[in-house]
């Protein structure tokens, strides 16, 4: 049996495991990275690939926890999407360096009070005219509209990209069968031809999402508790226009954020987040597009939806447990013994957890073993994941 000697092993292969695979290597450390399924993970492909600044979370008009944790985000994607920051992600494709705020005439003086005042004003500005979206252009619309410096990714062009630059570095792994949890910090993996490889480490990461669970489970730890918040998210495919909004609405979140993806022949898909996907989770897919239906029709009645096509998507947020259920402030680490437990909680804050993870190691006093982490031939990487649209799914 071939031993595979490593610093640290990384479960999950989603943003927040490449993304500290991507720095654990930087910094010296052999790291490997094991994946069940497909390079990208459950949540990220899910995600709309926005990179909150904290605005949308400071919509009361008071910074809260979760927009004064992730309002350094942006400029550390930023440095990286340019190819001067902690990665290197200037070939990862960004389909928008800006989103918009818009408001139903309803909402006009809920607006002006909100931005009267100091708490984001740095980073928005009103747009009028022709510098806004197309879409709010026509002269059936007679709210107002804000554009907000925060991008937006492809988000199968950030996790190909850093599996370009890192995937030598990952494992597939038959998820139970294929791996044994030997003693502390020994893993056996097990091929499909009865062959194995043990794996020794002196650090184990579980950033699977809902999968630490099972993880937990297996290592005969029951803490961090975990939680699930679910929504079932809303597509759209045809001729659309590319659009990257947030309505707001009478609470703290939006009412909808829409983002979009070309698609071949000029056509677009709409993503829709935001209350719709939230309230939708009781939902049947029938009953969530028809909901979806009448909330673009009050919110945009100009716009011709009669030909596009409509489908949803079941999307499982896990995080650590949270009094009430509510939503993480930041990401989250918590070390047992000789294991890390993470959720990164939002794809934004993938580069701060991965420095948790770094400022951890070196607290413990772990520094980078010698030579390049080199993996036994024959033994297979994940593939890697595709967009919710891309995948079969049944369309109305």
């Amino acid at each position: 049996m071939k031993t595979l000697e490593t610093d640290i092993i990384i479960f999950g292969g989603g943003i927040a495991g490449l993304w500290i695979l991507g720095r654990l290597h930087q910094a010296g450390y052999r790291c490997l990275l094991l994946e069940s399924g497909c390079i990208g993970g459950v949540q990220t492909p899910a995600s709309q690939g926005i990179i909150h600044g904290g605005t949308k979370y400071a919509l009361t008009g008071k910074l809260t926890g979760s927009s004064q944790a992730i309002r350094a985000m942006p400029g550390i994607w930023r440095d990286a999407l340019a190819g001067h920051g902690e990665l290197d992600l200037s070939a990862v494709r960004i389909l928008s360096d800006h989103q918009y705020l818009w408001s139903t005439t309803g909402l006009v003086s809920r607006m002006a009070g909100f931005f009267a005042g100091k708490v984001m004003q740095s980073r928005i500005g009103e747009v009028e005219g022709e510098n806004r979206p197309r879409l709010f252009q026509d002269t059936a619309f007679k709210g107002h509209v804000y554009r907000l410096e925060e991008p937006v990714l492809d988000v199968a062009s950030l996790v190909k990209e850093l599996f370009r630059q890192y995937g030598r570095y990952t494992l597939q792994i038959d998820w139970p069968d294929g791996i044994k949890f030997d003693v502390a910090n020994q893993r056996v993996l097990l091929g499909d031809k009865g062959e194995k490889l043990q794996i020794r480490s002196r650090r184990t990461l579980l950033a699977a999402g809902a999968g630490n669970e099972a993880l937990l489970r297996e290592l005969g730890l029951e803490q961090p508790a975990m939680q699930r918040r679910p929504l079932r998210m809303v597509m759209l495919r045809g001729n659309l226009p590319p659009l990257f909004a947030h309505c707001l609405g009478a609470g703290a979140n939006p009412r909808l954020t829409i983002t979009s993806y070309p698609l071949a022949g000029g056509d677009h898909v709409w993503y829709l987040g935001g209350d719709i996907a939230e309230e939708g989770v009781e939902r049947s897919a029938q009953a969530q597009v028809s909901a979806a239906k009448r909330e673009l029709q009050a919110l945009m009645p100009w716009v011709d939806l009669s030909a596009v096509e409509w489908s949803t998507l079941e999307v499982d947020r896990a995080e650590p447990r949270q009094p009430g259920g509510k939503r993480p402030d930041s990401s989250f680490l918590e070390q047992l013994q000789d294991v890390m437990v993470a959720w990164p909680t939002k794809l934004a804050f993938a580069p701060r957890l991965a420095q948790q993870v770094i400022d951890r190691m070196q607290q413990d006093g772990i520094s980078p073993s010698k030579g390049e982490l080199k993996i036994p031939e024959g033994w297979p990487r994940p593939p890697v994941t595709r967009l919710p649209w891309e995948q079969e799914r049944q369309w109305f």
